[in-house]
């Protein structure tokens, strides 16, 4: 996949799957591979960012398989950008198409 194509919709890719279920560096990782393939060098600065704009709160979660994880859930803030951004890749998406189909894909 084009690799603008993956850097203009990850942030909606980690805030949707963070929406769905809280979740720690690494599992997001493997989460988010299942749609765009990525590396933990992409996700952990944008948790970072996002983290330090409020869009995420984040708490210690004890694991069986060694120290406690950090884990990530959205915010208010952050459940609204969410939503935000979603309806604007959605209208993105549709004008985009509607551009396509119009016969610009020559």
């Amino acid at each position: 996949m084009n690799t603008q194509f993956k850097r203009g919709v990850l942030e909606l890719v980690v805030l949707l799957t963070i929406k769905k279920e809280d979740m720690y560096g690494y599992q997001l990782v493997n989460e988010v591979n299942t749609v765009i393939s990525v590396n933990e060098g992409t996700i952990y600065p944008l948790l970072r960012r996002l983290t330090n704009e409020k869009y995420f709160e984040t708490y210690l979660r004890e694991s069986n398989e060694g120290p406690p994880r950090k884990y990530y859930r959205l915010s208010v803030a952050g459940l609204n950008y969410t939503e935000e951004l979603l309806s604007e890749w959605k209208s993105f998406v549709e004008s985009v198409n509607t551009f396509i189909k119009e016969g610009h894909n020559e």
